[in-house]
């Protein structure tokens, strides 16, 4: 009790942290109150040595890590719960959204969704003009950005191009926001080169949108899907109830056998208690909590349990295929060699086959499996490389990088990226860089990132904080609670030391990879 009177104490004196801030700290003391839902005691020593990694969800879930709400369906029917009415014009519907935003959980305390918005908003267009649509969708942005303070809340645009779409990707240029977290829906039928280059110009300016292939995600999922947080791909009316996350890094440092022992032994082993963890979490939170049975969001029909799965994470696929090569006594390292890619494509493959081979209870958006995903890193990462990434500093030429990368990005229904970091001679040349999009998508990439080195933003995992942020929370904190775990990434992973790749105006074509 001492420790947990001493945490709370440390919480509330703690002059960098705004109300808010403090009080979803203190919730999270108040939950670790709670036993762990019941696993083995392997597998509590197993994330006790941070070897299987909940990311801070909390000894007790009460919330599902991840909620897409279907906000088409919100729109159509109205809310009894918020009372709210379905909208009928424009501004009806930005004030429906901008109240429902609020009271959408998730892990982060913010809603990690706010839908794909341009098709949201186009039908109450109506006959408004150009420039009464940027004036509203700009006020609007804006409420976003103060009334959301989390760099891991996400929306969608695309794949049409369209008023709305063009107009975000306008005021992003002008108000340089990091809220929200934005991703660009791409389809080699449906977005026209145009809409791209807009795209592509914005991250010039403000290092978002990501581009994602919408060809390759929309197949794996029944329906509609968000990118959301991150670049975490889930289907929208429902979400992930958990996502637990592997330590590839350390099951090798104890592994003492050989190469075939660890495919065949380790890897499973260890893939399986992770999956005991997922399992444990789901039953208490829709077993015990009951979370579906009594949120609002559940009981109107705007998530359905049916439309939740699970995500199994890892990482440190790099550090993992550089200890193996080297327990053999070879010299190949990730992302170098093609003998250590071919191996971290085994690796990946046989992780795969566990995670589908498993069937989990409350699952039934993946047909009772978990998303497989490709986890983007935290603040406290030192030793181990986000998900399934070449090591920062180590970044081969931008094809060779692709080529290395894109060939089991296939693999990962639950989300999976790259950043790409180019130095800024490529403002004269944002050709160059869409050739290079498509030609990374059809070479198999799910999602295309890339940020610009002298940018005043910077691209920490899948999400973004300002310079001025940073030293603004160094001196006396800031409103953004996403910085804490930028600033903690500056200082343990060197997320700003990524090797700036030059393109230019020769650059080779898509067709020419």
């Amino acid at each position: 009790m001492e420790d947990i009177k001493a945490r709370v104490h440390d919480v509330l004196t703690d002059g960098n942290i705004d109300y808010k801030q403090k009080k979803h700290h203190l919730a999270y003391i108040a939950e670790s109150t709670q036993a762990y839902p019941k696993v083995s005691a392997e597998a509590m020593e197993a994330l006790s040595e941070k070897i299987i990694c909940d990311l801070f969800e909390g000894s007790a879930p009460y919330r599902p890590r991840y909620i897409l709400p279907d906000y088409k369906l919100a729109l159509k029917n109205g809310i009894k719960y918020l009372e709210l009415e379905p909208p009928t014009d424009f501004d009806e519907a930005i004030n429906f959204l901008s109240i429902l935003y609020i009271h959408v959980p998730s892990i982060t305390g913010y809603s990690v969704y706010l839908g794909n918005i341009d098709q949201l908003l186009l039908p109450y267009v109506g006959d408004l003009t150009e420039e009464a649509i940027y004036k509203k969708l700009k006020l609007f942005w804006r409420y976003i950005d103060r009334c959301l303070p989390d760099a891991f809340v996400h929306a969608n645009i695309g794949p049409e191009d369209n008023i709305i779409a063009r107009s975000i990707l306008k005021i992003e240029r002008e108000l340089k926001q990091v809220v929200p977290n934005l991703t660009l829906k791409y389809d080699t039928e449906k977005t026209s080169d145009a809409f791209l280059t807009e795209a592509v110009k914005t991250v010039f300016e403000v290092a978002k949108p990501h581009i994602a292939n919408h060809n390759m995600t929309s197949t794996d999922f029944k329906g509609n899907y968000g990118v959301v947080s991150c670049y975490n791909s889930l289907p929208e009316g429902g979400g992930s109830h958990t996502l637990i996350r592997l330590n590839l890094k350390k099951i090798t440092d104890s592994h003492h056998g050989n190469l075939e022992d660890f495919i065949s032994e380790t890897l499973p082993k260890y893939c399986q208690m992770t999956l005991d963890v997922i399992e444990a979490r789901i039953k208490y939170l829709v077993e015990t909590v009951k979370y579906f049975e009594t949120d609002f969001l559940a009981q109107e029909g705007i998530i359905k349990l049916d439309n939740f799965s699970a995500m199994f994470g890892f990482y440190g696929l790099a550090e993992c295929v550089n200890l193996l090569m080297k327990n053999d006594g070879l010299d190949f390292t990730y992302g170098q060699n093609d003998e250590a890619n071919q191996l971290g494509h085994r690796i990946l493959e046989e992780m795969k086959k566990v995670v589908d081979s498993r069937q989990l209870p409350y699952c039934e958006a993946n047909n009772g499996k978990a998303f497989f995903h490709s986890q983007s890193g935290i603040d406290i990462d030192i030793e181990e490389t986000a998900g399934a990434r070449i090591p920062i500093g180590e970044e081969p030429d931008i094809y060779s990088h692709i080529k290395t990368v894109a060939p089991h990005h296939h693999l990962f229904n639950g989300g999976i990226s790259d950043i790409f970091h180019f130095d800024d001679t490529v403002k004269r040349n944002p050709l160059a860089v869409l050739d290079i999009i498509k030609g990374a998508f059809k070479k198999g990439m799910r999602m295309f990132t890339f940020n610009l080195s002298d940018s005043e933003f910077i691209r920490i995992t899948g999400y973004l904080v300002r310079r001025s942020d940073l030293k603004e929370f160094r001196e006396e904190g800031s409103r953004y609670g996403s910085t804490l775990f930028a600033a903690n990434s500056m200082d343990n992973a060197d997320v700003d030391k990524r090797i700036a790749k030059r393109v230019n105006s020769h650059e080779r074509t898509a067709s020419q990879y």
